[in-house]
């Protein structure tokens, strides 16, 4: 008999499991768990590892708040797992939100206001400040985690890296190629004045020079926004008192673990 993942009797928000991707394998996994009764099946049929599968089905319910699956554990056919109907109703709004998109998308298309891919991108809700269209340019796979080596879509010399665990590239599907948006929080951007006598590059990876626009003043830090000579804006932070104004030439860094990748 399955036994039924506990549930906190929560109505289920499809909205919000919905709401933060736009072309994910989570949908495609949770659908064949459901025409295959497995996860360890719909694991090797969207081709992520069995890892990967669990930690999508693990983010789809906590953004749902409800059991999406009902699972049996062991025995001599290794356990299986089927949708509930909370499972059943998610993969139908997916599938509703997926053609409405498309009917949005192609609509836009034939009205072509924007730059191709800018619609998909606006539709990325996120309180990420920084939000920057790039292409998978590379991946180096270290264990557990993938160092992934983007270059901006409309700016090629702009470059940029992310480290992300290893479940999340299989789940993204990422390759080279591959669109994304890399996503950085203001906070974690270091500005500082830029050093005279170096090129930045002499100061490592998501290492950046610009030029100030504006400055906030703050107690814990001025929030400073600078533009980059590849014409993308940075927001960051510098330390407080550090005299930052507009128009000073800063450098701007990130640690690489900071960097979110959406699919755009």
């Amino acid at each position: 008999m399955m036994a039924p993942m506990q549930t906190n009797h929560r109505e289920p928000s499809f909205v919000e499991a919905l709401g933060h991707v736009q072309s994910d394998r989570r949908i495609d996994i949770l659908r064949q768990i459901g025409e295959l009764g497995s996860i360890s099946k719909a694991a090797r049929a969207v081709g992520v590892s069995y890892k990967a599968a669990w930690q999508a089905v693990d983010t789809l319910t906590n953004l749902a708040g409800v059991a999406l699956l009902d699972r049996a554990v062991g025995g001599r056919g290794g356990g299986g797992a089927r949708l509930t109907d909370a499972g059943v109703q998610l993969l139908a709004a997916a599938q509703a939100l997926k053609i409405a998109r498309s009917d949005a998308v192609q609509h836009m298309q034939e009205r072509p206001a924007l730059p191709a891919g800018a619609a998909q991108r606006l539709a990325v809700r996120t309180s990420m400040r920084n939000q920057w269209p790039c292409v998978v340019r590379d991946m180096d796979v270290q264990g557990q985690i993938v160092r992934v080596v983007l270059e901006g879509a409309a700016s090629p010399e702009f470059h940029v890296c992310a480290r992300i665990t290893r479940e999340s590239a299989e789940l993204l599907g990422l390759q080279n190629g591959v669109a994304v948006q890399a996503l950085c929080k203001a906070t974690a951007v270091h500005a500082q004045a830029l050093p005279t006598g170096g090129p930045v590059e002499a100061y490592g990876v998501n290492r950046w020079s610009g030029s100030v626009t504006r400055v906030s003043r703050g107690g814990l830090g001025d929030e400073v926004s600078a533009t980059l000579g590849t014409g993308l804006q940075i927001v960051g932070f510098s330390e407080p008192g550090a005299g930052l104004r507009a128009r000073s030439r800063v450098v701007l860094k990130v640690d690489e673990s900071a960097v979110v990748l959406a699919l755009s």
